[in-house]
């Protein structure tokens, strides 16, 4: 017969392994909500709004692919995949409304190209850029995820006063556009939220 491995405390209370084992399951089943926000976990998708979100990012990037290739201007940039997932796949999400998509691509694009016309494009350049877009788009309450990354490509490409205007002024634009009329079109889905 094999005895319990006992653990001693200055109280002299006895706790099993087997005890501390379930009550270990206990705290943790209890708290690992607490991974999630507010203890709550993205909700699932209907298979309806699945398929449109799949359809719109479908027409908005092929629109900008369409764009690029058939103009002499760049419409397109890796960024625009992020704001893809972002106005259609959420498009609730206050980070998805236009004044986000516009603004906070706008912005991004400004700073980095600042920065890179100041001091070129070394390491720090990136971080510096990357963490005043951050700061600047939360005065503007324009925060937008993939604004990061325009203005970590801007940096990465040398960009210069045109990457303002193409890819990142004339991209963002034409994404919203996309967006409104492809949700004015799909049932059940409503964009914007607010335009300001």
């Amino acid at each position: 017969m094999q005895h319990p491995i006992r653990f001693r405390f200055k109280r002299s209370r006895t706790i099993t392994l087997k005890k501390t084992i379930a009550l270990g399951r206990r705290l943790f089943r209890k708290n690992r909500t607490s991974l999630y926000i507010n203890g709550n976990h993205q909700p699932r998708f209907s298979i309806q709004h699945i398929l449109l979100s799949w359809l719109g990012a479908f027409i908005g990037i092929a629109t900008l692919g369409y764009l690029t290739t058939h103009t002499a201007y760049p419409c397109i940039a890796a960024p625009f995949g992020a704001t893809a997932v972002l106005v259609f796949g959420v498009p609730d999400s206050p980070l998805a409304q236009p004044r986000n998509v516009i603004g906070g691509n706008a912005i991004a694009a400004i700073i980095c190209v600042t920065l890179v016309q100041l001091f070129g494009t070394a390491p720090w350049v990136m971080a510096i850029a990357v963490a005043t877009t951050i700061k600047v788009t939360q005065l503007t309450r324009t925060v937008h995820p993939p604004a990061g990354a325009v203005a970590l490509l801007g940096v990465l490409t040398h960009a210069s006063w045109s990457y303002v205007f193409t890819p990142v002024l004339v991209g963002s634009v034409v994404i919203v556009i996309c967006t409104v009329l492809f949700s004015s079109a799909a049932p059940g889905r409503v964009y914007p939220k607010h335009w300001l």
